[in-house]
């Protein structure tokens, strides 16, 4: 159950996705004076070292934000996706700016890499302490014992007081007792490891029962798209309860390479590791769409590792 360790995956395609989606959404949520509560419901470690054991051992941020950051030019920016949009993207004849949704990314992470690069990357709980004002809640959710105790330190290095809630507890299972929250506002994170096929059902069924105590709060749901029955029906599903709730939503996913095996000259079968991610979001800020509609085509373009990188981005309600 806690084989997984976000430490071996931080700053990949998928955390640049998510993140991407994440502070763009809580740019928006914090336009409003009034306080805002942040759930997250599987928060990991909160911070992590891009040069240390685990990260170099998968190298997969040399795939992801690494990638982002050596990148010299900016793709041209698309027009505007459709209602529905499932593109691949050919390569730009022009120099164009970085769409506004990675640039504000790509200075979060300047932030706590103020020398420049990306030796240190903020985990979803440091992106969103660091974006929250004084008056915001933060409430942090960690079941894995080695990464509890780590997300304990590093949020300790904050002093943050009572801002911050760290709770070794299910986060399936307990975060829907802060819905509502005294303010009536809220941003809900699931991101589970889904290491177990039971996590896409947790995941639905979690949401149904958030959207019941508090249906106007946003809730944003990453999950990895691989060949996987569930990992396929859970986008579905969650655009059905949106729909009967009568809540709009948006879907966006990131696909940098096949998910097809392959095999090695030696006559190996090889998995291609994580081909694509998508974030499904209920209630989400009217200006997210227009914002990834820019953003996603160049994450395409400098995150593509092979001629199957394609974006989608759908939206209703």
């Amino acid at each position: 159950m806690f084989s997984y360790r976000h430490a071996f995956h931080a700053g990949n395609h998928a955390d640049v996705l998510k993140h991407t989606v994440l502070i763009a959404t809580l740019d928006h949520l914090l336009e409003k004076e009034a306080a805002l509560t942040v759930v997250d419901t599987h928060a990991g470690a909160g911070l992590y070292r891009l040069d240390g054991d685990y990260a170099g051992t998968s190298g997969e941020a040399a795939e992801g934000i690494l990638r982002l950051l050596s990148e010299k030019k900016a793709p041209a920016a698309p027009a505007p996706a459709a209602k529905s949009a499932t593109k691949k993207v050919a390569t730009p004849e022009a120099e164009a700016p970085l769409a506004d949704a990675i640039a504000r990314y790509l200075s979060v992470i300047h932030d706590f890499n103020p020398k420049g690069g990306a030796r240190i990357y903020p985990g979803s709980p440091f992106i969103v302490q660091h974006l929250l004002r004084d008056h915001d809640k933060l409430k942090l959710f960690e079941l894995h014992p080695t990464d509890a105790r780590t997300l304990d330190a590093n949020i300790a290095q904050l002093e943050a007081g009572r801002q911050i809630a760290v709770l070794r507890e299910d986060g399936f299972g307990s975060a829907t007792k802060f819905l509502p929250p005294p303010s009536r506002r809220a941003l809900v994170l699931m991101d589970p490891s889904y290491e177990i096929k039971s996590d896409y059902g947790r995941v639905l069924d979690f949401a149904a029962e958030a959207l019941k105590r508090f249906a106007t709060g946003t809730y944003a749901i990453w999950y990895p798209i691989i060949p996987r029955p569930e990992a396929h029906d859970l986008p579905r599903r969650l655009k059905t309860l949106a729909t009967k709730a009568g809540k709009p939503w948006l879907h966006a996913t990131l696909t940098v390479k096949s998910s097809k095996l392959t095999t090695t000259p030696t006559g190996e079968t090889q998995r291609p590791g994580l081909p694509a991610s998508g974030m499904f979001l209920i209630n989400p800020p009217y200006t997210l769409k227009p914002l990834l509609a820019a953003a996603l085509p160049q994450l395409v373009e400098r995150l593509a590792q092979d001629r199957h990188a394609a974006f989608s981005l759908d939206a209703g309600g």
